[in-house]
């Protein structure tokens, strides 16, 4: 059974982050809770986000809420934003070449592993599916080497996407799951194929590693048969959301996704933290590490907010029926 944590208000999201915030803050040693008077912090990106998405904004938002100001005392030196992977490894050289003081990275763990390879001097703050399975830290309490940051563990979400999307389609026999093997293992894609196995359900796997192979791919699914997709996290499905949305609403296929904010987008389901929330709470990793903390001594964190998001309007328009028992335990009801 699904055990959704709920967002009671934004005022108590707000009061958590608050309250979180002040208690890492007294925890600091004195002498890294102000920004050096004069100095400029020189920041990295590889972000697979536009700079334009509320993400983004939120990251530099908590930023300068601690004081670093894009423009006054924080400057972006390389990277970018919008990255795809092809355009990693010259990304990941400017940026090595540039002496950043802090590499930020939300592009999951081959972007981290990939900035790991060629900046190991410099602190690296990422968000990413599994740190750990990954190689990319030692563990979550002591990372041990020049990375922290937030890990969201997508394996075990994956698997409660497809408990959810498995009771707002009850009765199908065949489902489909997309993934970017970039950042997803085979072993997964097996856990998931015999877990659904177990309770009578086919999940065949299609893939897509760049947004332009996105449309064939779910074209590919309607027409395998398949009556759901169950659409698995990862930073370039992220960023590329929009096409998801078109391409599931189009083909009138009930689509689940990692993003509470995908929903609100015109998703069937989205089930899982908000990036915005995980950039805020990654730009506070980053406040940490400007200040004079260590990467390989700030814990990785993971989110604590789940949130379950159903859009009936896209239900309607695709002409599904939403179980009433799962429109009950969601977090929001869009109608």
């Amino acid at each position: 059974m699904l055990h959704c944590r709920i967002l009671i208000s934004g005022a108590d999201v707000r009061r958590r982050e608050f309250i979180s915030l002040i208690g890492s803050a007294a925890a600091w040693p004195l002498a890294t809770r102000a920004q050096e008077a004069g100095r400029i912090y020189r920041l990295g990106l590889l972000v697979p986000a536009s700079r334009e998405t509320p993400s983004i904004a939120a990251f530099f938002d908590e930023l300068r809420g601690s004081g670093f100001v894009e423009g006054q005392n924080l400057k972006i030196v390389a990277g970018g934003f919008g990255l795809r992977n092809d355009q990693l490894p010259e990304a990941v050289a400017a940026i090595a070449k540039s002496s950043p003081d802090l590499v930020f990275s939300s592009g999951g763990d081959y972007f981290l592993l990939t900035a790991q390879e060629a900046i190991r001097a410099v602190a690296i703050v990422g968000i990413s599916s599994d740190m750990v399975a990954a190689g990319v830290v030692k563990s979550l309490a002591r990372p041990g080497g020049n990375i922290t940051g937030i890990t969201v563990l997508s394996s075990e979400i994956d698997g409660k996407r497809q408990d959810i999307l498995m009771e707002a389609v009850p009765g199908a026999s065949r489902m489909a799951i997309l993934a970017d093997p970039s950042n997803t293992v085979p072993a997964r894609l097996e856990m998931l194929q015999d877990a659904a196995r177990g309770r009578g359900v086919e999940l065949v796997v299609f893939t897509a590693r760049t947004p332009e192979e996105i449309p064939p791919a779910m074209n590919q699914i309607k027409a395998s048969g398949a009556a759901a997709v169950n659409v698995l996290g990862g930073p370039m499905f992220a960023a590329n959301r929009g096409l998801l949305i078109e391409r599931a609403t189009s083909l009138r296929l009930p689509a689940i996704f990692e993003l509470p904010e995908a929903a609100e987008e015109g998703l069937l389901v989205g089930y899982g933290p908000r990036f915005s929330f995980l950039f805020r709470q990654a730009a506070r990793m980053v406040v940490k590490v400007l200040r004079g903390a260590k990467p390989a001594e700030i814990p990785v964190e993971q989110p604590t907010i789940f949130e379950l998001v159903i859009n009936l309007k896209t239900a309607k328009v695709i002409g599904h029926e939403v179980p009433a028992g799962l429109l009950l335990r969601a977090d929001k009801v869009i109608e």
